[in-house]
């Protein structure tokens, strides 16, 4: 398979692996109903500010191979965007493209990444391709990504895809219709088109759904050919589209197609208020009837002559198309910021993505209580477009935005705020979607340069860590049993350290261990008991922090 290659590549093909562990910072939580809290919410979404990347690596102890769908709209590098580049690779190269940036900084200024950059494509792919290699651990193996993203970096995004993802996992691209008035930019071509880049995480995936089909017409019931009979409409089954009331039973229809109906009709709020039977020249027999209904096909009268005709709504989930327009139910860019100045009564983002395309995206994989991933957050879009499904549904999916960007509070959570809350006021007010998240701050590292435990981060984290790292379950602080952690699946876990003395397992230490189990996983920075013996026991060491496990 051919490759792509660029300044750097060399070294941000693992650099991944060298980004440090940081411990996640709960700075609140929010509610719907109560506002800003101190305590978690247990709502499962979060946002968090902080580098993406670091963010990422962050996140794989409780979610490595748990999301469902990832959606990312990244910098498009079109060189007036002012992304920089701030990841900390040993490579001479990528070095001093970081010094330029952290001399900006210096400056109170913007390293910004212009189009007479000559390096910009490989900076491009140099910031992508870690994060990508991180996004595809935290995939789900029915999991699926989507990336947002135009001509400047299409044809090198694909190639280092193929080559992350696999190229036998590209499901397409998706073509979506951005903007009906795109700015003249070129004497050429009108770009009205964004390209939405589509992998599995593998080729067992489940097939995609789109949206469902429904007939383009109303049909007729009856056909001239066919013999006389009757069928019975229970009440509230017919759509009615005249005015309330009672219309008497008697011969409707024409002279040629007559329509009886054998007992007063009474209408009230569109539908029949009474059961009501009429006699015509009928496609259906009564079970069939009775079958379409419960399959929600819809049997409509429409006129004072009482036709009756049927539109179907039961067809199955169709393949999605790779065109993406209002055919689906998906706006464009310009109705996106006009949503979210309603929502900000201002201006505060350019160029956001509609609810409505990450709806779309999201309903083609996802179930109900799926884990929905965003690391290039931006105004909070994604987490709007989840809260809007849970909203439909009853749902419980969970959203992820990782936003690095200053604005992360003030924009990206406090849209999410809003939406749940309600915004607008008079004819324009949007009722408030109700939901909770908590917003994070990336802390400290867990290893220190030398990667023994940096005990900054405190115990509890540290803890909570080995814990995620052995069950890939939430730590719960157990009982007060020293350097217990807990128990899973008939396995006992111990962390016998303490910060300011090495910790040995010996027949001491295993005089602390009350809670029995059929093994013991057991850490500390040394250990003198005899491998039979341990076998015996069933007794697993782990040395710190050799043993700890990196992600």
């Amino acid at each position: 398979m051919p490759t792509l290659n660029w300044i750097g590549k060399d070294k941000v093909v693992s650099h991944h692996q060298d980004v440090p562990y940081r411990v996640l910072e709960h700075k609140y939580g929010f509610t719907a109903d109560k506002g800003e809290q101190t305590e978690t919410t247990n709502s499962g979404n979060k946002i968090i500010h902080g580098d993406n990347l670091e963010a990422l690596k962050s996140l794989l102890p409780e979610y490595e191979g748990k999301v469902k769908c990832i959606y990312i709209d990244p910098p498009y590098n079109t060189g007036n965007e002012g992304w920089t580049y701030n990841d900390n690779v040993n490579h001479p190269k990528i070095k001093k493209w970081l010094d330029e940036t952290l001399k900006a900084k210096e400056q109170d200024k913007v390293a910004a990444i212009g189009l007479d950059d000559l390096t910009r494509h490989d900076k491009w792919l140099c910031m992508m391709y870690p994060r990508l290699k991180l996004l595809q651990k935290l995939l789900d193996d029915n999991g699926a990504i989507f990336i947002s993203i135009d001509d400047n970096e299409q044809a090198n995004l694909k190639m280092i895809c193929d080559e992350i993802f696999g190229i036998r996992n590209f499901v397409g691209t998706y073509f979506w219709y951005k903007s009906g008035t795109p700015p003249n930019l070129s004497h050429k071509i009108k770009r009205n088109i964004e390209y939405v880049l589509c992998y599995t995480k593998t080729l067992n995936s489940n097939k995609f759904q789109g949206v469902q089909k429904t007939s383009k017409s109303d049909d007729p019931i009856t056909k001239p050919q066919n013999s006389f009979k009757e069928l019975r409409f229970k009440p509230k089954s017919l759509n009615i589209g005249l005015k309330d009331g009672v219309i008497k039973k008697g011969i409707y229809g024409t002279a040629k197609f007559p329509n009886e109906l054998l007992n007063d009709l009474i209408i009230k709020n569109g539908t029949n208020e009474n059961e009501v039977t009429f006699k015509n020249r009928f496609i259906w027999v009564q079970d069939k009837l009775d079958e379409e209904l419960e399959n929600n096909t819809l049997v409509k009268i429409n006129s004072k002559s009482l036709v009756i005709s049927y539109k179907k709504q039961n067809y199955a989930k169709e393949v999605p198309p790779n065109f993406i327009d209002s055919s689906v139910g998906v706006d464009t860019t310009e109705n996106a910021g006009r949503m979210l100045h309603e929502i900000f009564g201002k201006k505060v983002f350019d160029f956001p993505k509609s609810p409505s395309l990450i709806e779309y995206i999201i309903n083609f994989l996802c179930n109900e209580n799926d884990i929905i991933l965003d690391s290039f957050a931006g105004s909070g879009t994604t987490a709007h477009a989840v809260l809007n499904l849970n909203k439909q549904d009853g749902g419980n999916r969970k959203f992820i935005l990782v936003e690095m960007e200053d604005y992360a509070n003030d924009i990206t959570a406090e849209r999410v705020k809003r939406v749940t809350k309600g915004y607008g006021t008079g004819a324009k007010a949007v009722a408030g979607t109700g939901g909770a998240f908590d917003f994070y701050e990336l802390g400290l590292p867990l290893f220190d340069e030398n990667q023994n435990l940096n005990e900054k981060v405190g115990l509890a984290k540290i803890k909570e860590y080995i814990w995620f790292s052995e069950t890939r379950t939430s730590f719960k602080e157990p009982n007060k049993e020293p350097y217990f952690l807990g128990k899973k699946d008939e396995s006992a876990y111990y962390f016998i350290y303490e910060k300011d003395r090495l910790t040995t397992l010996d027949y001491d230490a295993l005089e602390l261990i009350k809670t029995k189990g059929e093994q013991y996983v057991i850490y500390a920075d040394n250990c003198l008991l005899p491998k039979e013996f341990m076998a015996n026991k069933n007794i697993i060491f782990k040395k710190i922090p050799r043993d700890i496990t990196r992600f």
